[in-house]
């Protein structure tokens, strides 16, 4: 066998990966700010601005969410988008808050959480 037919064997002979729906990338998402957000907050002392970065990621986040929400087309049940909506302003309210430092990241963390369980078909969502 030349080099090639055995390069291209092996790039050919990968199963490709699974594709993720759109519910498990939001997880995902979810997932990795929410980590970030915990992080930082640990390290809030040492490393301010990356508790700002975090919170600045995980409000960017919940504002696309809101804009998805809010668009006309979203075949989200009505109630649940609502829900999702007034979860965006608490976190964007809450967000100001924590930068004051007059509220706790756990909140923010504990409302992705459930956003996430929801998203796993876990319940205690929204």
């Amino acid at each position: 066998m030349t080099a090639h037919f055995t390069a291209a064997r092996s790039v050919y002979a990968r199963p490709e990966a699974p594709q993720k729906t759109p519910r498990s990338l939001e997880y995902d998402l979810l997932a990795r700010i929410t980590k970030r957000l915990g992080q930082a907050a640990a390290a809030r002392r040492e490393n301010f601005p990356a508790l700002m970065a975090a919170l600045d990621e995980n409000l960017r986040l919940w504002s696309t969410l809101a804009s998805d929400v809010a668009d006309s087309g979203n075949t989200l049940p009505s109630k649940l988008r609502a829900q999702l909506f007034y979860l965006y302003e608490f976190t964007n309210l809450h967000s100001k808050a924590v930068r004051a430092d007059k509220g706790s990241v756990d909140v923010l963390i504990d409302i992705n959480t459930a956003v996430m369980r929801g998203l796993r078909g876990e319940g205690g969502g929204v």
